[in-house]
C-alpha cells in the first residue's frame, strides 16, 4: 500500500473532525498541561537563580563559598553543561519509559540540585546543584513539548504549546522578583517548590495515547483520551487516527539519509539559527542580569533585573500571539534589528560612563572636575542603560527568542526529527555554555583595560 492509498481513510475521516472536537472537553487537558508546564517554570528559575544568587555568594562571610570572579562564572555556567547533557538523556529516556514517567523522573534532579546547593559546605556541592539542575532542565526542554503536542488537540495544540516558552520566562521573572525579599539559600528553596508540585500533580496525569498505542495499549490509550477529552467523546476515532498516522513515523534514519538536501540543509538552518540564538548574549544577560545593572552604575540592579524579566514575559506572550500572523521571517529581522540597536547604546552608555583620561598631578584639578561629571553622567544616563536592555529583551522575546525553536519542530522530515532535535539541543546549549563561562572573565579583561577604570569588580 503506498503513501496515497495509506492516506485515504485520513481525508474521508476529516469531515468528522470538527463533530468530533464539538464533543471535546478541555478542562482535565488544560490540568495536565498545567501540570507539564511546571517543569519550564521550574527551568526558568534555574535560569534566573544565578542573577540573584551571584552577588550573595560572592559577598557572603563563610569563605568556604564564597566565590570569586571565576568561580562565580563557573557557577552560572556550568548549569549549561548539565543542560546539555539533559538534552541528549532525554531523547533517550523519553522513549524508554514514556513522557509521564519522563516528566516524573525529571522533577527528582531539579529537587536534588536546589536542595544540595542549599546545605552546600564547599564550591563544589554548589557546582554539582547547577548541574543537577541543568540535567533536569535539558529533559524538561525535550520532553514536555513532547507530552503537551501529544496530548492536546488541533483547536488547543498551539496555544499549549506557546505555554512552553512563557512559563520559562516567567520562571525567570520569578527568580528575580523573590531574589529582590530572599537570600541565595531561601531563594533556592523556593525554586524547588514548582518542581515538587509537578512530581505531585504527574501521579494523576495519564500517558500520552500516542506512546500508549505505539507499545501497544490501545486500551489504556482510549482511557487516557477519555480523562483528556471527556466521557461525551468517542476517542475510539481518535485512536484510529492516531494509528493511522503513526504509520508513516517508522521509517527510520540511515547514514545515507544525511546525502539528502531534505535532510542536511534543515539541519544546517536548525544549527545556525541555533548558534546565532546564542551568540544573541541572552543567557549572559538573564544569568547575569543584576551584575550587569551594577557595573552599569544603576542604582538598584535588583530591581531593574525584574523590569527586565517582566519586560520578557509580556513580548513573550505577544509573540506567540502575532507568530502566525507576521511570519517568522519579518519578526526574525525586526528582532535583531531592535537587538543590534540597543546593543549599539548600552555600549555607548558604558563608555561614556567609564572612560577616564590620565590621572597626573598636573591635570588633577582637572580631574576632579571630570570624575564629578563622570558621576552625573552615571546618573543622568542610567536610564540608558535599562531602556537599552529594555529593548533588547523585547526584540529577543518577539523574534530570536521563541522562532528558532518552533523553526526546528517544523523543517525536519520525521524520520530525521529525533536526530536534527537532538544535534540542534547540544548546539545550543554548547554555546550557551561558551557564552556564559566567558561572559565575566571578558568583563573584567575590559574593566582592567585602559580607559575603563570607571567599573567596580565584582567581590571576590
Amino acid at each position: 500500500m503506498n503513501h496515497e492509498e495509506e492516506s485515504r481513510p485520513l481525508l474521508a475521516q476529516e469531515p468528522q473532525t470538527d463533530n468530533y472536537l464539538n464533543k471535546v472537553k478541555n478542562g482535565k487537558l488544560y490540568m495536565a498541561t498545567f501540570a507539564a508546564v511546571l517543569g519550564p517554570l521550574s527551568f526558568g528559575f534555574v535560569l534566573g537563580y544565578s542573577s540573584p544568587a551571584i552577588p550573595d555568594l560572592q559577598q557572603i562571610s563563610d569563605p568556604r563559598l564564597r566565590l570569586t570572579v571565576e568561580e562565580a562564572s563557573w557557577f552560572g555556567s556550568v548549569v549549561t553543561l548539565g543542560a546539555g547533557l539533559g538534552g541528549l538523556l532525554g531523547g533517550w529516556v523519553v522513549e524508554k519509559i514514556g513522557r509521564k514517567l519522563s516528566l516524573m523522573f525529571c522533577a527528582l534532579p531539579f529537587i536534588f540540585g536546589f536542595t544540595i546547593i542549599v546545605a552546600a559546605q564547599n564550591h563544589w556541592m554548589l557546582y554539582v546543584g547547577r548541574v543537577l539542575t541543568g540535567v533536569a532542565s535539558g529533559v524538561t526542554s525535550l520532553v514536555v513539548p513532547l507530552y503537551i503536542s501529544e496530548t492536546s488537540h488541533e483547536r488547543v495544540r498551539g496555544t499549549m504549546g506557546s505555554c512552553v516558552q512563557l512559563m520559562v520566562v516567567m520562571g525567570i521573572m520569578g527568580a528575580y522578583v523573590f531574589g529582590l525579599f530572599l537570600d541565595w539559600g531561601w531563594l533556592a528553596i523556593t525554586a524547588s517548590i514548582p518542581p515538587t508540585v509537578m512530581l505531585v500533580c504527574m501521579c494523576f496525569m495519564p500517558e500520552t495515547p500516542r506512546y500508549l498505542l505505539s507499545r501497544g495499549k490501545r486500551s489504556e490509550a482510549e482511557e487516557a483520551l477519555r480523562f483528556l477529552r471527556g466521557r461525551d467523546a468517542p476517542v475510539e476515532w481518535e485512536c484510529a487516527r492516531i494509528e493511522a498516522a503513526s504509520r508513516y513515523e517508522e521509517e527510520s534514519l540511515s547514514l545515507a539519509d544525511l546525502k539528502d538536501p531534505g535532510v542536511y540543509k534543515p539541519l544546517g538552518v536548525g544549527i545556525m539559527m541555533m548558534l546565532l540564538q546564542q551568540f544573541t548574549g541572552i543567557n549572559a544577560i538573564m544569568f547575569y542580569a543584576e551584575t550587569i545593572f551594577e557595573q552599569a552604575h544603576f542604582q538598584n540592579g535588583s530591581v531593574a533585573s525584574v523590569i527586565v524579566g517582566a519586560t520578557q514575559v509580556i513580548f513573550t506572550a505577544v509573540a506567540a500571539l502575532i507568530m502566525d500572523r507576521a511570519g517568522r521571517k519579518v519578526l526574525l529581522i525586526l528582532s535583531g534589528v531592535a537587538m543590534c540597536a540597543s546593543e549599539a547604546a548600552f555600549g555607548i552608555y558604558f563608555k561614556l560612563s567609564t572612560t577616564k583620561h590620565s590621572n597626573s598631578t598636573l591635570f588633577s584639578t582637572v580631574m576632579e572636575a571630570q570624575d564629578a561629571l563622570s558621576e552625573a553622567t552615571h546618573v543622568d544616563l542610567s536610564w540608558l542603560a535599562l531602556t537599552s536592555m529594555g529593548i533588547f529583551i523585547t526584540g529577543f522575546a518577539l523574534g530570536w527568542g521563541p522562532i528558532p525553536w518552533l523553526v526546528m519542530s517544523e523543517i525536519f522530515p520525521i524520520k530525521a526529527r529525533g536526530l536534527g532535535s537532538a544535534v540542534c539541543v547540544l548546539t545550543n546549549w554548547s554555546c550557551a555554555f561558551i557564552i556564559t563561562k566567558t561572559f565575566q572573565n571578558l568583563t573584567v579583561g575590559v574593566m582592567h583595560a585602559p580607559g575603563f577604570g570607571g567599573l567596580t569588580c565584582p567581590k571576590s
